[in-house]
């Protein structure tokens, strides 16, 4: 099920979801420009400098590609990798599928999520977002050398404000059965039926390894119904 757009329109701008579109494009212009220019090897570098690696942090014999250099864990220089790419992973993607779906997403739910919170809270509730969505990736994945990269955590946790603050929506999809069709789907089904094949998948990822991570998704998810709940009872939450 391929969303097209929501039933609910915004009220105000989203400068801030329009912000970090831009933000993400442009982080992945200047990929296409490092391929192209320099070499893939370069790219591959600013994914391990700026992607986040979390055997950085949990694997005495990490060692960064291209190089062969051993990094001792909790140097200065890691440290300073580790905390730097807990925030620029969300702005990196590794391809074209990768970063248009990702912000097809977004376009989609993070204009009434902004509506709902206001455009500071809604900045702040994404970053966050992010970094918990990164901290179920390692929960799960704490010794992997492959970088983390992309929105999906953060815009996972939109998924999951959304769900709360919105479930009356409805989410105008594309959906492929003998042929190509276009439903309806109430955004409380469509939203759960999404974060079940996450934990689904997330699970056999611990088998199977995955490009794709799974639980980062399921724990930005959860982070926005955490959040999502708590704005609905017009509490603040930080």
């Amino acid at each position: 099920m391929f969303p097209l757009y929501d039933t609910i329109p915004h009220i105000r701008k989203p400068y801030i979801n329009y912000m970090i579109i831009t933000m993400n494009v442009l982080v992945f212009a200047y990929e296409i420009y490092l391929s192209l220019v320099y070499s893939q090897g370069e790219l591959i570098r600013f994914f391990n400098t700026f992607g986040f690696v979390p055997a950085k942090l949990f694997d005495p014999f990490y060692s960064i590609d291209l190089r062969f250099e051993f990094i001792p864990v909790f140097s200065t220089s890691t440290v300073t990798e580790v905390v730097v790419s807990s925030v620029t992973h969300m702005f990196i993607h590794g391809g074209w599928f990768h970063i248009i779906g990702n912000m097809w997403f977004l376009k989609i739910f993070g204009d009434n999520v902004e509506d709902a919170m206001g455009h500071f809270k809604f900045f702040i509730f994404y970053i966050t977002g992010g970094l918990f969505a990164l901290a179920f990736h390692i929960l799960f994945n704490p010794f992997s050398d492959v970088p983390l990269v992309g929105a999906s955590g953060a815009i996972s946790a939109v998924m999951g404000a959304y769900a709360v603050l919105f479930w009356y929506s409805r989410i105008v999809s594309l959906v492929f059965l003998i042929f190509p069709i276009i439903v309806e789907i109430p955004a409380i089904v469509y939203l759960f039926y999404w974060f079940l094949i996450q934990v689904v998948n997330g699970f056999f990822s611990t088998f199977v390894e995955s490009p794709v991570a799974y639980w980062a998704h399921a724990g930005g998810f959860i982070y926005g119904l955490i959040v999502g709940a708590r704005v609905r009872k017009k509490r603040y939450w930080f």
